[in-house]
């Protein structure tokens, strides 16, 4: 981006960050959902489950629910998105000399913020629950890069749901698979425990090779090559939705 166009994406992040600060509900609400399945799951299922690993179950669990936190928090960026796009707002951005990208980035960014406040608070009663963690500095640098760059991606497509969706249910109603998706994983139970066409399923979506990188990070387990597919299908989603989300907001402004 130009220095124009960064300068107009901090403008329009400040916007949507103060839209955010005056309703912290939407971060309260994304982090009650994975609250309550690490609690349920914990709690209630974990002492019939069997993962075959030595760390707690809070500690297995943990990367798959930051997904899910993740997941959740991607609605509200559809549908902020959704409603600038039918009250106006936009249009008079475009009257304005403002960089068309800023518009898109400044939600994305903006969803990067509050989705970090989530994902701080889910991990803080995860370590009430037992959570532990032995990783260095750079084991938890990694951590956070891939749970932003997996953030940035996802939102990407969220943004895409924002611009084609019809009414306002429709605009975050696109996160329930994102939300169901790491349920076929690694993150509850290990992949083997699955019926067979299952069991494929889940070894090959992005999910379980971006859980299994985080779980491994955190137990500090060699990471292996799973890290590469994980960054893989990230990088490609981002890139994939970005692109189509770029040219849907050009056609719907044009």
């Amino acid at each position: 981006m130009t220095t124009h166009a960064l300068s107009d994406t901090r403008a329009l992040t400040g916007r949507s960050l103060r839209h955010i600060l005056r309703s912290p509900d939407t971060i309260i609400t994304t982090a009650v959902m994975p609250i309550a399945m690490m609690l349920l799951f914990v709690y209630v299922f974990g002492g019939a489950i069997t993962t075959g690993s030595e760390e707690s179950y809070v500690t297995y669990l943990l990367p798959g629910i930051l997904l899910i936190t993740i997941a959740s928090g991607i609605a509200y960026t559809a549908y902020r998105l959704f409603l600038d796009m039918q009250g106006g707002i936009v249009e008079r951005f475009q009257s304005m000399p403002i960089a068309r990208s800023s518009v898109l980035w400044a939600h994305v960014l903006t969803s990067v913020a509050a989705i970090g406040l989530s994902i701080v608070i889910v991990t803080g009663v995860a370590l009430l629950m037992g959570f532990r963690t032995g990783a260095s500095v750079g084991a938890w640098l990694a951590v956070a890069g891939i749970l932003v760059l997996f953030t940035v991606a996802v939102t990407w497509v969220a943004v895409i749901a924002g611009l084609s969706a019809k009414t306002v249910d429709g605009a975050s109603a696109f996160s329930y698979p994102l939300i169901f998706l790491p349920f076929i994983s690694s993150a509850f139970v290990p992949t083997t425990s699955m019926p067979g066409p299952v069991a494929w399923f889940a070894e090959h979506q992005p999910v379980t090779a971006i859980v299994d990188t985080l779980r491994a990070l955190f137990t500090q387990q060699a990471v292996g090559n799973e890290i590469w597919i994980a960054l893989a299908w990230l990088v490609g989603i981002l890139a994939v939705a970005s692109t189509a989300a770029t040219v849907i907001y050009r056609r719907k402004t044009s």
